[in-house]
């Protein structure tokens, strides 16, 4: 059975503004989000991890390489695990957008590609493909990837068989982790967006971005 740890990033200042933070965004984690790592990565240090994956983003990266220096271990990119093209919605305050970005990725329950990015079929095609590639090199072992809200939720509803458009009924927060395991065909979600190893003050200096990128 392979058990993997999906992590979310800490928090960004783009994060704290809701700004539409997709793929093309290269933003670095705040004072906040670097408390965020360092807490997940003393989550985590129990943990007897094989691998740790990340997005190229820096900060993916920076809670990524958190983790894996507890396990003395180095990290691996993916493009795979990169979050969502926004496309032309890209670095716009959601207060702007006029409607929930998530709302931009739907035509009632039919998909569609935000103009210049991608679609949430692209995404969750794109981070499962990276999955089975995974499950064919690793086996009996944890595994970590760290990566973004759309790339997460998008994998959490092809391990729970939920339609894509249901999307909006998950809430993730930055700094969260969230625990699938894989044996064959069977797939279970064990851990949904876990921030228990917060302190009360870093709660509450975090900020949650419900169905925001």
């Amino acid at each position: 059975m392979l058990k993997i740890m999906l992590v979310r990033h800490g928090e960004t200042d783009w994060n704290r503004v809701k700004r539409v933070q997709g793929g093309s965004s290269d933003t670095p984690l705040n004072d906040i989000g670097r408390e965020q790592a360092k807490g997940l990565a003393s989550l985590l240090e129990g943990e007897k991890i094989k691998a740790v994956y990340s997005s190229p983003l820096q900060r993916a990266v920076f809670t990524a390489k958190e983790i894996a220096a507890l396990h003395n271990i180095s990290v691996k990119t993916s493009p795979a695990l990169r979050e969502i093209e926004a496309g032309e919605l890209e670095g716009i305050l959601s207060a702007d957008l006029g409607k929930r970005f998530s709302d931009y990725l739907f035509d009632g329950d039919k998909m569609v590609k935000i103009p210049g990015g991608e679609s949430l079929s692209d995404v969750q095609q794109r981070s499962w493909d990276l999955i089975k590639k995974l499950c064919a090199e690793y086996d009996e072992c944890t595994i970590v990837l760290v990566s973004h809200y759309f790339v997460i939720l998008s994998l959490i509803c092809k391990v729970l068989d939920v339609p894509l458009y249901k999307i909006n009924r998950f809430r993730m927060d930055t700094g969260s982790l969230s625990i699938i395991t894989i044996d064959g065909e069977a797939l279970w979600l064990q851990v949904f967006n876990d921030t228990g190893y917060m302190s009360e003050e870093l709660r509450a200096a975090c900020s949650s971005y419900p169905r925001s990128l």
